[in-house]
């Protein structure tokens, strides 16, 4: 075969320090523009985002040469820098050390689309730290319940 291809698709979810509610109405669009800017800079492209103001919700699409978590760390770390620098009266935005990164096959998508475009009304019904819990034990993760949510 002459060429590579590929589909490598994931659905990313982390919190803000201390799950503290910093991603609010005023920040939100703007924030979710700068993190899709930084994906696309990295050759990624974010099919779907959407979060709560203790969290967020990303359907990410990769080339099998990017490696995931160094995407990740300079997601936050950018997007986190850029928070505090152009809304300092937010106080010291920060994300979670941590994230969770689960596989989305394609005959999925639309349904991680549909659930991470509804957190809203999702989270009228189930707590992020459930939420979390319930994505690990979906896909057979071992952890640890005392650190898990750290």
């Amino acid at each position: 075969m002459a060429h590579s291809y590929s589909s490598m698709l994931f659905h990313l979810v982390w919190s803000t320090k201390e799950r503290c509610p910093l991603i609010l109405p005023e920040i939100k669009n703007r924030l979710y523009g700068y993190i899709r800017q930084i994906a696309n800079d990295e050759d990624s492209k974010i099919i779907a985002m959407n979060g709560m103001p203790d969290h967020i919700h990303i359907l990410l699409g990769i080339k099998p040469s990017m490696n995931l978590s160094d995407l990740i760390r300079q997601i936050k770390t950018t997007s986190s820098k850029w928070v505090q620098k152009t809304f300092p009266e937010k106080g010291k935005f920060g994300w979670q050390d941590g994230y969770g990164a689960f596989s989305v096959g394609m005959s999925t998508v639309q349904a991680v689309k549909r659930y991470i475009q509804n957190q809203e009304e999702h989270h009228l019904k189930q707590p992020f730290q459930e939420e979390f819990i319930g994505f690990l034990d979906a896909h057979g993760i071992s952890y640890d319940p005392r650190f898990v949510l750290e």
